[in-house]
């Protein structure tokens, strides 16, 4: 199964520790996320079920291409890194 890191910053918000996730895409494996953590999904994706604005995700070190389907592929080994953008001055 797919490793999904949540970084901390995202953490203070929503219950979401690092977990198992099965699936091929990045969707597939979120939505194995979101069965445990419904909350998650509504800070995750946005109300058309695309990837919300300040959320960045990246598989095994490469930032993931399709924000919208999510359709990226993802191995069994993959690693996934959900990230919030930060910003400030």
């Amino acid at each position: 199964m797919a490793h999904v890191v949540f970084t901390s910053n995202l953490q203070r918000h929503v219950d979401c520790p690092t977990q198992e996730a099965s699936g091929t895409t990045v969707r597939e494996a979120l939505n194995s996320v979101f069965a445990n953590t419904q909350r998650l999904r509504t800070y995750i994706l946005d109300d058309q079920d695309q990837l919300r604005t300040h959320i960045h995700i990246f598989v095994d070190g490469e930032m993931i291409k399709d924000r919208v389907t999510l359709s990226d592929p993802i191995k069994e080994s993959s690693e996934l890194y959900v990230m919030q953008a930060l910003s400030g001055g």
